[in-house]
């Protein structure tokens, strides 16, 4: 059996569950970006909105850009690994 896409080794999907995997995607991807700039905008946020003093705003700034995209990409892994175990996918544990 392929360790490739939690599939049945034959390479071989139906439209449906190609179908389910690209809705899939652009609900992790889109929840991604979501999660992402809420996080960006709690992090950053005073700094943008007020007058902290320079190494304060510099640092939630940096904290925010730092955070934001392991957030995404947190959120993306984790509704597509779960998307795979749903799906029978995922490994015995």
């Amino acid at each position: 059996m392929s360790g490739h896409g939690g599939g049945h080794g034959d390479g071989h999907h139906s439209l449906s569950d190609r179908d389910a995997l690209t809705v899939e995607i652009g609900y992790a991807l889109v929840s991604g970006v979501f999660a992402a700039a809420l996080l960006f905008g709690a992090v950053a946020g005073p700094a943008l909105l007020f007058d902290l003093p320079g190494p304060l705003e510099r640092l939630l700034r940096l904290a925010g850009t730092v955070l934001a995209p392991v957030v995404f990409l947190v959120r993306v892994a984790s509704v597509l690994y779960a998307f795979r175990r749903s799906r029978g996918g995922g490994s015995a544990s």
